[in-house]
């Protein structure tokens, strides 16, 4: 056994890293062993799929379910006779003698030694433990076995940050799954990535194991393979092997979030709760001329791509072992294709909100050891003001001053709301609120109107669907320490001479008296020297609310010194991605 052990390992290329479907045959025949044929098959659905390797090339045959078997072992023992064909002519194009005529491929299923009958229907045929065989080749039949359906690594990778690939697996576990990381010996030369051709020798060496890698500096200037083998417990599928597009960059050293992270290394204990409130620049605002030329000139064009701040926003994230993030400003592409695969591999669970007829929303992530998702409630709070009762009288005096109602009713803000559910004690809820006001500054009237919507809303669904659950309110409120907004939560009531009810000139002024729904809440951060800093402005604008009569603050994060904030002027910079900086506290919730 030894021998022929030795003898098919010689037959694939050094470390096993990129074989071809004809070599693996040929190992896998000296081996005794069974190729795969994968079949997916479901319920209510028309089709199926027969899915293996023949004569090194792979076969994707999409079949009726209703059709007898026999039909489809016919299709596949003729395309079996076209492959031979094909390497018949391919070897007199070479020059070389073919060999005699091979009889022809008869394709066969059996099983429990049993052949299966031609006319068994399909979907009752290809069972689970059966065999194909196709000439002197068989396969063993795995029926919905565990399988990726989506497989991509980042176009942008960094040493040392974090490649966060994304999976999606269907019939299968990512926790389950197999993961080997890969760097070339040789730097590739080439842009283009190596294909994937019978025969390919580049040279692999193993660099890490598990769902995220963590490039080291010694891998600048080599491409990465990852090779992932999808599985659901004991059960395996097809593995399949990445190869990066580019090769592994410099990072840009030390960030100003690294020294953060040496007081969130370890996850907080239960009752404590970590959370995280961070405006994270949508892309779609971050590439604007007008950022570029006007908000951010000092910052290098490279630092302003996406996909170079996607690598520090999930480095950054993934630090703070948080349990709660509430993000804004998430394109909906960063959402679904970074965001989500990279906190996923790190234990979160996230939903998202867009806003209306935008590209960009909020964004809540949990961990999902900690808390399970029992509801949302989002709302776009223009539409809530206009059609939901519980707000009303507001609306009618709002009616009072018709430009600034037209001027709230224009706004697509929304409000995020999410009811966790603590799995460390059942039915004990929290109500997680993100939202991010109008921006501009001579909105105060509007955050006003908006802020008293959401905080209504929020005590509505907190006595509907959560009684006595406690609010944690994140957000960027573009409201400074001595707005209305501010003096409406921390005090609840913001009187009619308040100067933010005129603060877009007597056209859109108004005059009323506005309560909130709630208690005093804590601003959990406390009194910051800013929370966003661009070349012409910094101040605080990003806040985390709490009840203090359910929660307490245990520890608030340090913000990144002002040196660092400023060592390349201003935010965002080559060492920070966003124009604001994240809030992290931990807060004990009360048992």
């Amino acid at each position: 056994m030894l021998k022929h052990l030795s003898a098919a390992l010689s037959l694939l290329p050094r470390r096993l890293l990129s074989p071809s479907p004809r070599t693996l045959t040929r190992a896998c025949r000296l081996l005794g062993r069974m190729e795969l044929a994968v079949v997916r098959c479901l319920p209510g659905e028309p089709k199926l799929t027969i899915s293996f390797s023949l004569d090194g090339s792979h076969r994707h045959m999409l079949r009726d379910q209703d059709e007898p078997v026999g039909k489809a072992l016919a299709r596949i023992s003729n395309s079996a006779a076209k492959g031979q064909g094909k390497a018949k002519k391919s070897k007199k194009k070479k020059g070389q003698q073919p060999c005699d005529t091979p009889e022809p491929a008869v394709a066969k299923l059996f099983y429990d030694g049993d052949e299966v009958p031609e006319t068994v229907l399909n979907s009752e045929a290809w069972r689970d433990g059966a065999v194909l065989q196709v000439g002197d080749v068989k396969y063993s039949v795995q029926r919905n076995a565990p399988t990726f359906t989506t497989a991509e690594l980042p176009v942008a990778i960094l040493a040392g940050f974090p490649v966060c690939p994304k999976l999606e697996v269907e019939f299968g576990d990512l926790e389950d799954c197999e993961y080997t990381w890969y760097k070339e010996e040789t730097p590739n030369k080439s842009p283009e990535p190596a294909a994937e051709a019978p025969g390919q020798d580049a040279g692999w060496t193993q660099v890490g194991c598990g769902r995220v890698h963590v490039p080291s500096n010694q891998d600048i200037g080599c491409r990465l393979k990852l090779r992932c083998t999808p599985k659901d417990g004991s059960r395996s599928g097809l593995a399949k092997e990445l190869v990066s597009v580019g090769a592994v960059e410099a990072g840009p050293g030390v960030c100003t979030f690294d020294n953060r992270h040496t007081y969130t290394a370890k996850q907080v204990e239960w009752p404590s709760v970590r959370v995280v409130s961070y405006n994270i620049l949508a892309d779609i605002y971050a590439q604007t001329e007008l950022s570029k030329t006007v908000l951010y000139p000092y910052c290098a064009p490279y630092a302003l791509q996406l996909d170079y701040r996607q690598n520090l926003i999930k480095k950054e994230l993934a630090g703070y072992n948080a349990d709660i993030i509430c993000l804004q400003e998430v394109d909906k592409g960063v959402f679904v294709d970074s965001l989500t695969p990279a906190l996923d591999a790190f234990g979160l669970d996230g939903v998202f909100r867009i806003k209306d007829k935008q590209h960009e929303g909020l964004a809540t992530f949990y961990r999902r050891s900690k808390f399970r998702l029992l509801s949302s409630h989002d709302i776009m709070l223009r539409e809530a003001l206009i059609s939901d009762p519980i707000h009303s009288e507001l609306l009618e005096r709002l009616s009072a001053n018709s430009a600034l109602k037209d001027k709230i009713v224009q706004r697509s803000t929304s409000l995020q709301v999410s009811v966790l559910e603590d799995l460390n004690k059942p039915g004990r809820k929290v109500c997680v609120a993100n939202t991010h006001l109008y921006w501009h500054p001579k909105g105060g009237n509007v955050r006003l109107v908006q802020m008293g919507v959401a905080l209504k809303h929020l005590s509505h669904v907190i006595s509907e669907v959560a009684p006595g659950a406690p609010l944690v309110f994140c957000g960027d409120f573009n409201s400074s320490p001595d707005s209305g907004v501010l003096q409406l939560v921390s005090e609840t009531v913001v009187p009619q001479q308040h100067p933010d009810w005129s603060s877009s000139g007597p056209e859109e002024s108004c005059t009323m008296e506005l309560l909130s729904a709630f208690p005093p809440l804590l601003n959990a951060c406390g009194k910051l020297a800013y929370t966003n800093y661009v070349g012409g402005f910094h101040g605080c604008l990003d806040y985390i609310f709490i009840q203090p009569d359910s929660m307490q603050v245990e520890q608030v994060i340090p913000l990144p010194s002002h040196q660092e904030v400023t060592t390349y002027e201003a935010l965002p910079s080559v060492v920070h991605p966003s124009d604001h900086i994240a809030l992290v506290c931990d807060l004990c919730w009360s048992p």
